[in-house]
């Protein structure tokens, strides 16, 4: 059964934890990390652009001037994608670039992502991880001795509105209950810092899921 160190706000060692094998001891597997991966990003398009071809421009029915004589190219409309204001050749359309990954897909990919995470040890577990006055300098405070410099996803139990407030204006720092973890915003930062709640309360929801992750 995996283990994981368990510090305090300080950085300092305070004890162990075991963690569910089912969740933390799952092989790794990079292509359906990468099918989670994708179809995150894919539903977050929203498909919006649209612009107007040729037949759709409004104006330009009537032929600028004769076919012959003039000196000029041979044109059919004022609307054509050559003129000012004319249609778009090829014009993106507005579409769904959205995709599926069902239930049991979408676990699996979280649990290979964590149980990675654990091995190359970038999961870190904090006692109490809590603030006093949601203080900016209070998590540089707590970046500084636990030694986070790269991106980190701080993951709590329940709502924490000063944990929230005190992360806001870091830059590489991100924070997210545990009941929206999933295995993009896993794989997206370097470390993953859980409450030791959090993770308790994460192996208690998925915990019946270990033969699932298993497969």
């Amino acid at each position: 059964m995996p283990s994981v160190k368990i510090y305090n706000m300080n950085g300092k060692e305070t004890g162990t934890m075991e963690l569910q094998a089912g969740l933390f001891d799952v092989e790794f597997k990079e292509d359906l990390i990468h099918q989670a991966v994708v179809t995150r990003l894919a539903n977050e398009r929203q498909g919006t652009k649209s612009t107007l071809t040729r037949s759709e421009v409004r104006g330009g029915g009537k032929k600028p001037w004769r076919q012959k004589g003039t000196g000029n190219a041979r044109q059919g409309s004022t609307r054509a994608p050559q003129w000012i204001k004319g249609g778009v050749v090829f014009a993106p359309k507005s579409r769904d670039f959205s995709k599926k990954l069902n239930v049991t897909m979408k676990r699996v990919a979280l649990f290979s992502a964590l149980s990675q995470k654990l091995r190359d040890e970038e999961i870190i577990v904090i006692d109490n991880l809590a603030v006093k006055e949601g203080k900016t300098k209070e998590m540089v405070a707590f970046a500084k001795a636990l030694g986070l410099s790269g991106r980190t996803l701080i993951v709590y139990d329940g709502t924490d509105d000063l944990l929230r407030r005190a992360t806001a204006n870091i830059q590489k720092m991100d924070t997210m209950p545990v009941a929206l973890i999933n295995c993009y915003d896993v794989v997206k930062n370097a470390k993953v810092v859980f409450a030791k709640q959090a993770i308790e309360k994460l192996q208690e929801t998925y915990g019946s899921a270990e033969e699932e992750a298993a497969e």
